[in-house]
């Protein structure tokens, strides 16, 4: 199974949505909207889950697909690292 990062979303696009435009490329396991948690909003970008085989013709296909007015950004996700610093704060007290 391949994780599939889908950049540039249109902000009104939804999870079925999503879901909906990779099947036409194969079994989707999983497909995902990331939502902003302070105004529960899209945040633009997404995840969608599928076969590896699927999801390379998905990659291929969905590459800079114009969906509304915006191109999107398609890759294979990276894995998420461990080095997270608490959502970008920094401690300046020892400066």
């Amino acid at each position: 199974m391949k994780s599939i990062f889908v950049g540039n979303l249109p902000w009104s696009a939804t999870d079925e949505e999503l879901k909906a435009k990779f099947s036409e490329f194969g079994n989707v396991m999983s497909a995902r909207i990331m939502i902003d948690r302070m105004t529960n909003k899209s945040r633009g970008f997404g995840f969608v889950d599928m076969e590896d085989g699927d999801a390379q013709k998905a990659i291929a296909g969905m590459s800079g697909y114009k969906w509304g007015d915006r191109e999107l950004t398609v890759n294979e996700a990276k894995p998420r690292t461990e080095n997270r610093d608490g959502g970008g704060r920094r401690d300046f007290s020892r400066f």
